[in-house]
């Protein structure tokens, strides 16, 4: 009989004789802010339309400064809804201009929205990549977990992508993005994709590039979701139990530096969730006071929520690490 897994993350890590070591950054992930037109039961980011948190222009003018000096591959903007940070179109022009590869992480029913009509077009300007959630491909679910009538909404606007060449073109990708509607994990990665590819094709002549398949995080608005119902614990036993060593190699925390709305880092999105700053002696490290020729020796902060990073397929912001 198998043992329920005990224990902390870094115990974890150290029974599996396994460490988690930074590597050179491919990614800055920049959260410009908390402001949403949705209001999802799963956000761990507890996004939503009476947030008025926001990047400020100076703030972004730092980290502008900073990427000029510590040039990155990719930079994935995400929110709450990223394109309602006022500066969106300025930075993302900045960006791709420097030919820095820009990802936006979009809920899609904001393409539809007054005011952001023309939004589509410039991301396909810019060749922006979009991920984009779609918790499924039939309507039950979706508005359960994002609200009545998204569904229609995020079916409308990927048709809109798909007009202007998303999904089908190769310089304009576009992803989707699964979660359980639940404290449960998620199935094949592969099988779901082939799943979501031939619904929405055969219902919706829909199409996109690829599925990414992420665990639900125990923290923020889920963790509240899953305390009112007495499962917190239950939930974190399942991501303990189904721990899989072989996804630790490609979490996110190791070649990412997160950045919240402040300028802050922190090791992921998920801690920037539960305030799990980086910097000395309780003062949070900002990005513009980042070396990289010492980042490498600085250790990841960890704690229970990840285990939902390394349950089943492994988790992160691009999908499932193993099958």
């Amino acid at each position: 009989m198998i043992q329920p897994l005990r224990g902390s993350f870094e115990e974890a890590l150290t029974r599996n004789h396994l460490w988690l070591e930074r590597e050179t950054p491919r990614v800055l992930q920049l959260n410009v802010g908390k402001m949403c037109n949705l209001s999802c039961v799963h956000c761990h980011v507890g996004a939503g339309p009476t947030r008025t948190e926001i990047m400020t222009r100076d703030t972004m003018t730092s980290i502008q400064e900073w990427v000029v000096e510590n040039p990155v591959p990719v930079v994935d903007l995400t929110g709450g809804a990223p394109e309602m940070f006022p500066h969106f179109q300025e930075l993302v022009s900045w960006l791709t201009h420097r030919g820095i590869h820009v990802m936006d992480r979009c809920n899609l029913t904001i393409l539809l929205q007054p005011g952001f009509e023309e939004m589509a077009e410039f991301l396909k300007e810019h060749h922006v990549e979009i991920v984009a959630s779609m918790p499924c491909y039939s309507p039950e679910n979706v508005n359960a977990q994002r609200g009545n009538g998204v569904f229609d909404e995020s079916i409308e606007a990927l048709q809109l992508l798909n007009r202007l060449g998303y999904g089908i073109e190769d310089d304009l990708p576009l992803q989707l993005v699964y979660n359980p509607n639940g404290d449960f994990l998620p199935p094949s990665q592969q099988m779901l994709e082939q799943a979501y590819k031939r619904e929405l094709k055969a219902h919706f002549g829909i199409q996109f590039h690829h599925l990414y398949a992420l665990t639900n995080l125990p923290v923020s608005r889920f963790a509240t979701y899953l305390k009112r119902r007495e499962k917190y614990e239950e939930y974190l036993q399942l991501l303990k139990d189904n721990f899989n060593p072989g996804s630790v190699a490609g979490l996110m925390c190791r070649d990412t530096i997160s950045v919240d709305w402040e300028g802050r880092v922190f090791d992921c999105d998920f801690n920037q969730q539960m305030d799990m700053h980086l910097g000395d002696g309780g003062t949070p490290l900002a990005l513009w006071e980042v070396d990289l020729r010492r980042w490498k020796q600085t250790p990841i902060r960890t704690a229970p929520h990840c285990f939902g990073c390394t349950a089943g397929q492994g988790s992160s912001c691009g999908g499932a690490l193993e099958e």
